[in-house]
């Protein structure tokens, strides 16, 4: 028996995620449902991919995600489920589960009705109709070629984020998410600054030292540094660095450092 692990859009104003496991849990009693997180931006794929790469190293092998955030639900974008070295992934093939790719094993379409809630899915409900249910026969070891054909991995949608630019001193990256707490976690790995002696950070016109941990500052002030997740981030000291700067997923960010001679 694998944990069914939900990652959505829905937020927990509504009934959706509450449905979600209803179905999951109507079908597999016995599963164990983890809320990743219910709070990314509506229909902010690169926000979805990004928690999805950060949780999938702290699961166990062959976990189930479902990944719910579709924009282009009941359209022509095709419901998959794939198998990974580290798990299945069931969704819309929208470029969510991009950051598996590398480690893709098998992809399914999701056109076999015998694992749906109902013959005749809500188009505008396939989390409840389609990826739940499906997620559960998974999770109590339903084999992946059951639920639908095979399809080829290179027709699967691609939705990187956009690349680092790099010279010798100088990153420029973009915001791929915004946390609770707002710090803004930037497309630049600590891969690409780790031989270097980091100096600053400019946000259009404002510039934000650099620090360690977010203490390096005085309360209220910005910091740029490397985070848990491994990504060059700007936080505000016990603040809202999404507030302060104003700013949102898809922004510009610019680093300066010096090159360390060894």
């Amino acid at each position: 028996m694998s944990p069914v692990v939900l990652l959505t859009d829905f937020g927990v104003q509504d009934h959706y995620v509450g449905v979600v496991k209803g179905v999951i849990l109507s079908i597999h009693p016995q599963v164990q449902i983890i809320d990743l997180s219910h709070a990314i931006p509506p229909y902010t794929v690169v926000a979805a991919q990004f928690l999805l790469g950060q949780a999938i190293p702290y699961f166990p092998t062959g976990t189930v995600y479902v990944v719910i955030v579709d924009p282009g639900v009941g359209g022509p974008r095709r419901p998959i489920a794939l198998k990974a070295q580290s798990g299945i992934c069931v969704g819309p093939d929208n470029g969510v589960f991009t950051p598996v790719f590398p480690q893709l094993q098998t992809v399914v379409q999701l056109n076999n009705p015998k694992y749906w809630r109902t013959p005749q899915p809500s188009p505008t409900f396939h989390g409840r109709d389609i990826f739940a249910p499906v997620a559960a026969h998974l999770s109590s070891g339903v084999a992946l070629a059951q639920l639908g054909e095979s399809i080829e991995p290179q027709t699967l949608v691609n939705c990187h984020p956009k690349p680092v630019v790099c010279t010798a001193n100088s990153w420029r990256g973009h915001i791929q998410y915004i946390d609770h707490f707002g710090n803004l976690i930037s497309t630049i790995p600590a891969s690409a600054v780790s031989n270097h002696r980091m100096q600053q950070i400019t946000w259009g016109e404002v510039t934000i030292p650099w620090g360690s941990y977010y203490g390096d500052v005085s309360c209220g002030d910005l910091v740029a540094l490397v985070g848990s997740h491994g990504y060059v981030e700007i936080a505000c000291h016990q603040g809202n660095a999404a507030r302060v700067l104003g700013a949102k997923i898809g922004d510009v960010v610019n680093v300066i450092g010096e090159k360390v001679v060894t």
